[in-house]
This record gives C-alpha cells, structure tokens and sequence, in this order.
C-alpha cells in the first residue's frame, strides 16, 4: 500500500494568550528601555550641570585676572612716567639753583663794584676756584680781585696759594714755591682799578691729599688779605665756608 504524501497545510488553533504574552513582554522591555534611558539622561544633566557652571565661573575669574593683570600695568606704566617726571623736576630745581647761586654770586660781585653804600672798601678776595686737569695731578687756579669803584685808583700786589692736606698720617702745608710755575715763584701779580681775575696752575703730589687752601693776597701798599677755603668748596667755587677772611681797608 502506497504512503500518503505530508500535507501542504497545517491548521492549528490560534493561541491569543500566548500572543497577548508576547506583545506583553515586548511593551515591558520597551518600557524598560525608555526608563534606562531617561535615567542615563538625567544622570548626564546632572552631571553636565555642575561642570557648565564650573566652566562659567572659571570664565569669569580668567577675565577678573585680565582686568586686574591690566590695572597692575597701567599701575606700573604710571609709576615709571612719575618716577621719569620726579627725577626731571629734580633736575631742573638743581640747575635752577645753580643758576641762582651764580645770579647770587655776580648780584654781589657788582653791588660791590659799583659801591651799592656810601662806605669806600678796599681789595676783597671775590671769588676762589679749582679747576682740575684730566689725567694728570695739576690744577687750574682762579682768583677774582675787586675793589669799590668809589675808590678810584688802581692797587697793584701778588697773591699766593698753599695748600693744607695729608701725606700719610701727618698734616702738612706746600707753600707756593712748591706749587706754582717757576716762572711766577713771587705769586700772581695784580693790577687793576675795578677787578681783575688771576689764572695760575698748581700741581699736587702723588701721595698729597689736599684739605684746604690757603690764599694771601699782598698789595702794594697796604696790609694783606689772607683767606682760608675748603677744598671742596674751592673745587665749587663756593667760598661762603671760608675762615680768617679780613679786607684790605683803603
């Protein structure tokens, strides 16, 4: 007997439970899987949170620093203008000074030229300066005369330089033999109605450290003028410090 063929169609019941059960388990996983993510997003936000504010904040002390890096140089830039004008002015009150204490120094060298009070005077030692030589141990010496114009007659004399200074632990003096030019050993002649400048050159030893200058300026006929000035203030031509300073009277 022949073996029937299988069929080609099979009927079977239709299972709406196990359906239903599947489409169950599938909107639960959905479900699971919106949750998952909702949960890994609001994690993130929360995260993400803090680091924006973070990153806010860390903008805002860079740009305070920028500002405040900004103040310090104009700060330092207004500092160095202040420091550059300050060491101007102070040279300009120096000069202004210097300028009034030559003002000062020619003011009295002519009141007394021209006899600014009705009392006549005699020879006066105006102005003593040194002027040193470069490279060398000489120095050229300045000595200004005047006399009061009411006076009316020239005066004629010498004046004479020495020095007071060290060498080596004792105080010694060079007269002006031992200073001044071999052609001029009687000193500085003179002669002049109103005022006259002496110019001579002096030279110091090696081992000489010169503390004062003695000046003596002997006229003709009358009595002499001595005057004792600093050093330094001789270097200055200032002679305000001076000592043992008397007149020659007419």
């Amino acid at each position: 007997m022949a073996s029937r063929p299988p069929p080609r169609f099979v009927v079977r019941r239709h299972d709406d439970v196990g359906h239903r059960r599947r489409w169950w388990w599938l909107s639960l996983a959905w479900l699971g899987s919106l949750l998952l993510v909702g949960l890994i997003v609001g994690t993130w936000t929360r995260r993400a949170a803090p680091a924006a504010v973070d990153l806010r904040q860390q903008r805002a002390l860079q740009a305070r620093i920028g500002e405040l890096e900004q103040q310090v140089a104009n700060l330092q830039r207004a500092t160095q203008v202040n420091d550059v004008a300050t060491r101007s002015l102070r040279g300009t009150l120096a000069q202004r000074e210097e300028e009034l204490n030559g003002l000062r120094a020619d003011l009295g060298f002519y009141a007394r030229l021209v006899g600014g009070d009705a009392q006549r005077q005699g020879l006066k030692l105006q102005e003593v300066k040194l002027q040193p030589i470069s490279g060398s141990r000489g120095l050229n010496l300045t000595l200004s005369l005047t006399q009061n114009a009411k006076r009316g007659d020239e005066t004629s004399g010498n004046a004479t330089v020495s020095v007071e200074g060290l060498r080596g632990d004792k105080v010694i003096s060079l007269a002006w033999p031992a200073l001044g030019d071999a052609t001029q050993k009687d000193g500085l002649p003179f002669r002049f109605m109103y005022f006259q400048q002496l110019h001579g050159t002096i030279v110091l030893p090696a081992d000489f450290r010169p503390t004062r200058l003695h000046i003596r300026i002997q006229p003709a006929d009358g009595e002499p003028i001595e005057r004792a000035v600093a050093w330094g203030a001789a270097l200055s031509g200032n002679i305000t410090t001076a000592q043992g300073d008397h007149d020659a009277q007419p």
